[in-house]
């Protein structure tokens, strides 16, 4: 079930606080809108400023506005094991159908330290998608070693988000053609889809989920042709919401739909001018505003 167009749902805050009643209105908004699955607390839903308390309210807030209706993936990351297993505990326990762990950043480890990472992660029993996104963690996870995890039975899925199509190939190799492969990076959505992939976790989908939906189903439905029209909509959009970190893009951008306030968490600052333009600018390209 896990496939498709996924946002990687942003945390809404208002004067400094979590919005729940906004996260609930977002949640059903993706479901009316076409999502095919929701990430609460991943790094789009500003994780690395939540409070523990925070972060597990607003994953077991997710689940119950979601109500079985999409799958929803809780972001479960850290680079501290016991850390990660608490995060995955607390995940299985709200409800949640799957847990986003991110490759632990900071410390660096080896191959054989994601191994142990990962395995104590799944042996909690709720279905884990590695998220491998080197530009941010610095470490990246191999294909070989993805292969070896593959073989748990509650490792069933990757984000990647090193932009290179290749791994999916790679990936299908070592971890069997069964094992989820969901794209990290909204601009090569349609050629990871083509590689072997089964979906993306978008952050532009916060802005255009209805169109990043679409853009999903035309590729599991091998409509490359409408898959391209539609990814010709939304690059601009794509391009424009990562000038800066893309949260703060989404959340901007979203803020001229009307579905939330723009307020991030410092160290996040709000967008330059110029950017907020390119932004508009993107969503009036692909008929998200006149």
């Amino acid at each position: 079930m896990i496939k498709g167009s996924i946002p990687a749902l942003v945390t809404p805050f208002s004067d400094g606080q979590v919005d729940l009643e906004t996260l609930k209105k977002l949640v059903d908004w993706h479901v009316d809108q076409g999502s095919h699955g929701i990430v609460p607390v991943g790094t789009t839903g500003e994780s690395p400023t939540l409070s523990h308390a925070e972060h597990d309210r607003v994953v077991a807030e997710v689940i119950a506005a979601a109500d079985g209706r999409i799958p929803v993936i809780a972001g479960a990351g850290s680079n501290n094991t016991a850390e990660t297993v608490r995060l995955v505990k607390a995940a299985k326990e709200a409800g949640a159908d799957a847990a986003l762990v991110v490759t632990p950043y900071y410390n660096k480890p080896t191959q054989k330290g994601l191994i142990a990472h990962y395995t104590a992660a799944a042996d909690c029993g709720l279905p884990i998608i590695i998220y491998n996104i080197p530009g941010r963690s610095v470490v990246d996870m191999t294909p070989a070693t993805m292969g070896e995890l593959a073989r748990h039975p509650n490792i069933v899925g990757v984000k990647d988000a090193t932009g290179d199509l290749a791994r999916v190939p790679r990936q299908r190799i070592t971890c069997g053609t069964d094992f989820i492969q969901l794209s990290g990076e909204d601009p090569t959505a349609l050629g990871f889809n083509a590689h072997g992939g089964t979906g993306c976790i978008s952050v532009t989908a916060n802005v255009a989920p209805k169109l990043c939906s679409e853009m999903q189903e035309a590729t599991l439905a091998g409509d490359f042709a409408n898959a391209l029209r539609i990814t010709d909509r939304l690059m601009p959009l794509h391009i424009a919401i990562f000038e800066e970190p893309g949260l703060v893009g989404a959340k901007y951008g979203m803020s001229l739909l009307g579905l939330c306030d723009a307020e991030v968490r410092s160290p996040l600052a709000p967008l330059e001018d110029s950017t907020k333009a390119h932004i508009r600018d993107g969503m009036v390209h692909a008929g998200l505003l006149n």
